[in-house]
């Protein structure tokens, strides 16, 4: 009885956390590139260069 309270405990506060820190990022962030993003740019910057990229 007394592992599941502190497993409850542990999880309350994990969350609480969470919520925390998700609260403080401001909302204008910009979302990360995804990797395809990344590498279709990089060959439309080589072809812009006329070089052909290395695969």
């Amino acid at each position: 009885m007394i592992r599941l309270v502190l497993a409850g405990l542990f999880a309350y506060t994990a969350y609480r956390v969470a919520v925390r820190i998700i609260d403080e990022v401001p909302g204008n962030v910009a979302p990360l590139d995804m990797p395809a993003d990344e590498r279709r740019r990089l060959r439309r910057q080589s072809a812009a260069m006329g070089v052909e990229p290395k695969r």
